[in-house]
């Protein structure tokens, strides 16, 4: 699966997903794009899953005929998310177009 870290992401969460391709919307220059444009460019580079950050992603964008999936962590702390890797890499396995998934992170 293609995957983008959106740019408040933890990037050494990508050393965590191996079995698939990762790069980060730092790397591609996408880290000021605004939520909608970010998730129309990261479409038309064909990734199928967007992973955030922003709990408010949810409530802003509809995944209606989209052809990309949102994956939001509910911190951006490493150190806590870190512990979660096992659930994220469960629940990242499981994500089909169009559908939205939330991960709470303990001790956040």
């Amino acid at each position: 699966m293609r995957i983008l870290l959106d740019h408040c992401t933890p990037a050494p969460l990508r050393r965590h997903l191996t079995e698939h391709s990762v790069q980060s919307a730092v790397s591609r220059g996408w880290e000021t794009l605004r939520n909608g444009d970010l998730l129309q460019l990261a479409e038309e580079g064909g990734y199928e899953l967007l992973i955030t950050t922003d709990p408010s992603m949810r409530y802003q964008q509809n995944l209606t005929d989209r052809d990309i999936a949102i994956l939001i962590l509910l911190s951006n702390s490493w150190p806590l998310i870190q512990l979660q890797v096992g659930r994220i890499r469960e629940v990242v396995t499981g994500m089909t177009a169009g559908h939205i998934e939330e991960v709470e992170i303990p001790g956040e």
